[in-house]
């Protein structure tokens, strides 16, 4: 099996778009032999944040944060789907990434962000880099960014006219990228324990 990655989406709106997305990149991922996780954080359902994981005694986080934060821990890579919100970060997405910190240390992760219009949610793509740089990952150069959503991909997240050919040929090479960094990762662990 390949790596293990997880696809995390943060869409609460009923009429989400963006699941289009989500699952195109889970089905990409999955075709290139990884073993890839949808974390929707809509059905995960954490509440807005009072208390991190760490911030729980050891047994007394609620079962749905405990439980992704070991697939958190366990996972070699992570993939954000992320839209675009007055020129800002998802809150759903944000709200369950905040949830936890050293879980997310020292692996890479790739960002794809949608929206309704042409500029395909880059101004949140953009935030997204500091954000998840902080929080310890190592964000890869490639970026996905796809718009206007509901002309690139059909409902069952299969690619439609010359924006859907577009993410197609680009799809490669981000994977590619999040392979690569995927694997220095992994290495580097072996060869030397992460300073902290």
């Amino acid at each position: 099996m390949g790596d293990r990655i997880l696809v995390l989406y943060g869409s609460y709106r009923s009429d989400r778009m963006g699941i289009r997305l989500a699952d195109y990149l889970v089905q990409g991922l999955a075709a290139r032999g990884n073993d890839v996780e949808l974390i929707d954080a809509k059905a995960i359902g954490l509440p807005m944040l009072d208390r991190m994981y760490k911030e729980y005694a050891k047994g007394e986080a609620p079962a749905a944060m405990e439980a992704l934060a070991e697939k958190i821990r366990t996972a070699d890579a992570f993939l954000f789907v992320t839209g675009e919100y007055n020129w800002g970060l998802q809150p759903g997405l944000k709200n369950l990434t905040d949830h936890f910190l050293e879980e997310w240390f020292w692996r890479p992760a790739a960002i794809a962000s949608y929206s309704a219009g042409r500029l395909s949610g880059a101004r949140a793509n953009s935030a997204w880099h500091c954000t998840l740089s902080e929080m310890g990952m190592v964000v890869i150069s490639s970026t996905l960014t796809v718009g206007p959503i509901a002309a690139t991909l059909d409902a069952e997240g299969k690619p439609t006219g010359s924006a859907g050919e577009a993410l197609a040929r680009a799809f490669p090479r981000f994977a590619d990228d999040l392979a690569w960094w995927t694997e220095a990762t992994k290495a580097q662990k072996t060869r030397k324990a992460p300073p902290y």
